[in-house]
C-alpha cells in the first residue's frame, strides 16, 4: 500500500504538470495558426485587389481596342475590299474578346453582362453596315457605312460599359 502510495505521489504531480502543459502549449499553437491565417487572409486581399485593379483596366483596354475607330485606324487594309474588311473587324473583335474572358473572375456578373452586350453590339453594328452594302463594295464605303450606323446608334455601348467600369472600381475605395 505504501508503494501505492509512493507511485500516486509521483504519478499525480507530474500528470498535472503533462496536462497544464499540454493545454498551454495546445492554446499557443492555435493562437499562432489563427495569427498565421490572418496574415494570409491578409495577404490575399492585397492581391485580390490588385488583380481587380487590374481586370479593370484590361477591360477599359478592351472597351477602346473594341470602338469602331479604334479597330478601322489598327486594321487599315487599303487594298482590301469591304467583305475581307467585314471578316477581319469581327475576327478582331472577337480575338480581343477572347484574349480578355478571363477577367471576368474578377468583376461582377452584371459588369460581365454589360461587357459582353458592348461587344455583341460592336458585331452587330459590323454586321448591319456590311448588310447595308452590295457584293462589290470598296473599303472605303464600307468604313462609310460603318460610320453612318455608328451616328445612328442611340448611346455607345462602349460608353456605357466604361462607366460601369469606373463605378465598379470606385466601390473598392
Amino acid at each position: 500500500m505504501e508503494s501505492l502510495l509512493e507511485i500516486l505521489k509521483i504519478t499525480i504531480p507530474g500528470l498535472i504538470v503533462f496536462a497544464t502543459a499540454y493545454f498551454l502549449l495546445k492554446n499557443y499553437l492555435e493562437t499562432q495558426l489563427q495569427e498565421k491565417a490572418l496574415e494570409a487572409k491578409t495577404a490575399n486581399k492585397g492581391q485580390a485587389l490588385q488583380n481587380r485593379l487590374q481586370a479593370y483596366e484590361r477591360l477599359t483596354l478592351l472597351c477602346e481596342r473594341l470602338s469602331i475607330p479604334n479597330l478601322l485606324w489598327r486594321l487599315n487594309n487599303l487594298g482590301a475590299n469591304a467583305e475581307t474588311m467585314n471578316a477581319t473587324l469581327l475576327l478582331a473583335i472577337q480575338q480581343e474578346f477572347e484574349h480578355n474572358v478571363t477577367q471576368q473572375l474578377y468583376v461582377s456578373d452584371k459588369l460581365w453582362q454589360i461587357i459582353a452586350f458592348a461587344r455583341n453590339e460592336m458585331v452587330s453594328l459590323v454586321s448591319r453596315s456590311y448588310d447595308k452594302l452590295e457584293k462589290d463594295s470598296s473599303i472605303d464605303q464600307f468604313k462609310k457605312a460603318l460610320m453612318e450606323e455608328l451616328k445612328l446608334q442611340k448611346s455607345d455601348p462602349l460608353e456605357t460599359a466604361k462607366k460601369a467600369i469606373k463605378i465598379e472600381a470606385g466601390l473598392l475605395f
